[in-house]
């Protein structure tokens, strides 16, 4: 623990701040600009990378995922609407949108062990890892499974 603080405050802090973390940065992505989201496409589809899949079971899970770019008024990555070249390249870009964001909350929920004793500190990291971890893969999956339908339409 780099900080000391009473417990009153550290729950506080944590029960306060971690919400806070998750929701500020989610909306402030939803912010940026298009194009610091935007990547050159291959030009030959990528292999399915059946990873996701195999090891991970990302199908039995990937629904119980909140999707919460609609609570600010992004763009619902949740299902699939339409196979428009527009719409997979908005899809494909919101995908990396998602995951530079989930990348910035954990980093910033884990700096949250500061001032949170041990065991706490332990419980902060798992929670970091637990509520981002799935979301990165699920962007990633999905973002792979995406980039061959739009490359095969252009």
């Amino acid at each position: 623990m780099w900080l000391e603080f009473s417990n009153l405050t550290i729950i506080s802090l944590n029960c306060l701040g971690i919400p806070a973390v998750h929701l500020a940065i989610a909306w402030l992505c939803e912010q940026f600009s298009d194009h610091r989201f935007i990547r050159c496409l291959p030009s030959v589809a990528p292999k399915p990378n059946k990873f996701y899949e195999k090891y991970l079971f990302i199908r039995r899970w990937k629904h119980l995922l909140p999707d919460g770019a609609p609570w600010f008024d992004g763009f619902p990555k949740k299902k699939l609407k339409s196979t428009e070249p527009d719409y997979l390249r908005k899809f494909i870009l919101e995908t990396r949108r998602g995951e530079f964001s989930h990348w910035v909350q954990w980093i910033l929920i884990t700096g949250f062990i500061a001032w949170n004793p041990f065991p706490a500190n332990l419980i902060i990291i798992a929670y970091a890892f637990a509520s981002n971890v799935p979301c990165l893969v699920n962007l990633r999956h999905t973002r792979q499974r995406l980039l061959p339908a739009l490359i095969k339409q252009l």
